[in-house]
């Protein structure tokens, strides 16, 4: 049985998404995990998001060891992990639950023509910016060139600020896209009501 097949069958099976598998030098073998979204799940108020624990961690780390040996699957140490602030997006079901969050994407060919007549270099494989649905159920990213603004730095009142731009993509076009490593100090219950409220609407 394939490495990928062994890893999802027991990270199913005990309940949890499978974020990412990586295999690095040394025999590393990086497992991430995620709870399974449910998109019709809404949080009771003031009730904490649910993370991943280390106890779930190890649930799966044990299972997984057992699994791999009964395989004979070679590698030297085994480390499972959730996921970070910088979280692949891979699936369909990803890029639906973090719609309207801020994301960094890496296209597998330059823009090229699709930038004919637009302000974006067709050399251009980078982006950062928020991930949104186009109105034909198709993905898009939508972003400004305008740097950053600098704590304490003062921002002219008559200056312009530079136009949003947009691009749509398919999922086979994308080497690589997560969610840009961006940390709010307000706190994960912003994101539950920015849901809320998109439920709604």
């Amino acid at each position: 049985m394939a490495l990928q097949e062994i890893v999802e069958q027991t990270v199913s099976g005990l309940g949890y998404d499978l974020v990412e598998i990586e295999r690095s030098a040394g025999g590393l073998l990086r497992i991430t995990i995620d709870l399974p979204w449910n998109p019709d799940a809404v949080l009771p108020e003031g009730a904490p998001e649910q993370f991943v624990t280390v106890e779930d961690c190890e649930t799966v780390t044990r299972q997984l060891q057992f699994a791999l040996e009964v395989d004979g699957v070679d590698y030297r140490r085994l480390e499972v992990s959730s996921p970070g602030i910088d979280r692949p997006l891979r699936h369909e079901q990803d890029f639906i639950r973090f719609a309207g969050e801020v994301i960094d994407l890496t296209l597998k060919q330059p823009i090229g023509a699709a930038a004919d007549g637009s302000a974006i270099n067709a050399n251009r494989k980078k982006f950062r910016g928020t991930l949104e649905r186009t109105a034909e159920g198709g993905w898009q990213i939508v972003w400004s060139d305008e740097p950053p603004v600098k704590p304490g730095q003062r921002v002219s009142k008559k200056r312009v600020p530079a136009p949003l731009q947009s691009m749509g993509f398919t999922l086979d076009e994308l080497r690589e896209v997560r969610l840009a490593p961006i940390v709010s100090f307000k706190g994960r219950g912003a994101r539950n009501a920015k849901a809320q409220e998109q439920s709604e609407d």
